[in-house]
């Protein structure tokens, strides 16, 4: 700019036009802008200069804008109630919803876990917890239909085995709840196996169980056995010798229940443990390791040997009356043996092994999982959390305990130490790593996977019965079994 003519225009008198009475908006060029408010002609621009108005000019009378005192209130009420709200929050630990969780069990009675809960809603009282025990009959349907339709439970109990044929209604385990990692650090092989689906979890154990030998000690010492059995070759061993008969050939004592279907118990887990150590597999039943099996298990009932038979009453009960020497079945059924006869010398070990191979054992036991139906599903995984804690479970065992000779064995690794040398749990921990699922479990009441399965099976052994051959018997069982399978989805490798 030319000097001269700057100097001209500051030379020049500053015009001062007539005060306006109204509060302009001065619209923003651009949207992010914040508006800008022309100042009210009553308050001086500071950038010029106010010349004193003549002496005997009036002084000029200023316009209140009363807006800033609705602003000011405004603001002021906001401040009080935010700082109502921080106070009570200080005071009070926060205000949180009231969450409703309904809880369905099979087995245990309420007295034992209701401690439990109890416990839990002391330290979240916002939390309330309704434990329900259902009857096992039809328990999976009515868990199924009535999760869909909305008036099923938060958290309920499954078998091991139930995962393909309920998996759309489990919920799979939140990571921020336990991650994989950890789940993997606490609990068993096959926990992780029967529970993970693709990368998720979908339930959490509080117990492990499985197939046990359970024999009768004064029964093995009159036949002079002083060491129980630990593989097969010892069973075909003392058997004989443990198997009395009359005059005639009837049975009076058998050496160990297997061989038929209607009077073992747990005759299919039975079946499939001889199965998994004969080196075989449910989806390939017309294979030869099936149909060893097979022959293993029926010639203990078969001529001329006949060391059990269908004239003996229900293999538990056999046991009771001290009928029969050695039973292989889940170690729970220890508590009707004890509860029946207090009296009865019963001792339980691991389930014999093939001489030279891995050990194995079948499993069976009950998980604990959340409905993916329910509203409050992280909540639910929080209350199972902390059933599956150290302290927790060992309160559980110590309330079981109080109702009958003993607990579940505990699903957690680090506690194994505490049952190992347990006279009834002693022998399910020695044999917790080397546990293995299938869907031939007895007793589960699913009215589905197993007891389908199971009925192919039971067909099998008793066409066996007839004069059919183990292979043929095995050849039509597995187109059976092979549509269970696809029933369920279920892709076999």
């Amino acid at each position: 700019m030319d000097d001269n003519n700057q100097n001209q225009a500051e030379n020049q008198p500053t015009e001062i036009k007539s005060p306006a009475f109204e509060t302009v908006t001065v619209e923003s060029s651009h949207p992010d802008e914040p508006k800008i408010e022309e100042a009210p002609s009553d308050i001086v621009n500071p950038e010029i200069p106010a010349e004193p108005p003549p002496g005997d000019m009036p002084p000029p009378v200023y316009q209140e804008n009363k807006n800033q005192y609705f602003l000011i209130a405004g603001a002021g009420v906001i401040f009080l109630i935010i700082l109502i709200l921080v106070i009570r929050g200080i005071f009070s630990g926060g205000t949180k919803k009231e969450v409703s969780l309904t809880y369905w069990g099979l087995w245990e009675d309420k007295e034992v876990i209701q401690p439990l809960i109890d416990q839990y809603q002391q330290k979240n009282p916002q939390v309330k917890i309704s434990y329900q025990k259902m009857s096992p009959q039809s328990y999976r349907e009515k868990l199924v239909v009535r999760s869909k339709s909305n008036q099923g439970p938060d958290i309920f109990r499954f078998h091991n085995t139930w995962v393909p044929e309920i998996k759309e209604v489990l919920s799979p385990l939140p990571s921020q709840i336990m991650n994989n990692d950890e789940f993997e650090k606490t609990f068993y092989k096959v926990h992780q196996k029967d529970l993970k689906v693709g990368s998720y979890y979908y339930g959490l154990p509080l117990e492990i169980d499985g197939l046990v030998l359970i024999y009768n000690s004064n029964l093995l010492k009159k036949a002079g056995i002083s060491i129980p059995p630990t593989s097969w070759d010892d069973i075909t061993d003392m058997v004989p010798k443990l198997t009395v008969k009359d005059q005639q050939g009837k049975l009076i004592t058998s050496g160990i229940a297997m061989g038929t279907t209607g009077n073992v118990e747990h005759f299919s887990d039975i079946f499939g443990l001889l199965l998994v150590q004969n080196g075989g597999s449910l989806d390939k039943l017309d294979q030869a390791e099936a149909a060893g099996a097979l022959e293993i298990y029926r010639k203990f009932a078969e001529p001329p040997q006949g060391y059990w038979g269908e004239e003996m009453p229900n293999s538990i009960n056999a046991f009771i009356q001290e009928k029969v020497a050695m039973i292989i079945t889940p170690s729970w059924e220890a508590l009707s043996i004890k509860a029946a006869n207090p009296e009865i010398e019963m001792k339980i070990v691991p389930v014999p092994a093939v001489p030279g191979a891995p050990a194995v054992s079948l499993a069976s036991y009950w998980v604990e999982g959340v409905s993916r139906f329910s509203k409050n599903q992280i909540e639910a995984w929080k209350f199972l959390r902390y059933l599956t804690e150290k302290d927790t479970l060992t309160k559980l065992y110590e309330i079981e305990s109080r109702y009958r000779p003993f607990g579940e064995a505990y699903s957690r690794i680090d506690l194994a130490p505490v049952l190992a040398q347990n006279e009834y749990l002693g022998a399910v921990i020695k044999q917790a790593n080397d546990f293995v699922s299938l869907p031939l479990v007895s007793r589960t009441d699913d009215n589905g996977l197993n007891d389908e399965i199971i009925k192919y099976i039971e067909n099998a052994i008793n066409s066996t019965i007839q004069g059919v051959s183990y292979s043929e018997a095995l050849s039509t069982a597995k187109d059976g079994v092979n549509q269970v399978f696809t029933k369920y989805n279920i892709i076999t490798q």
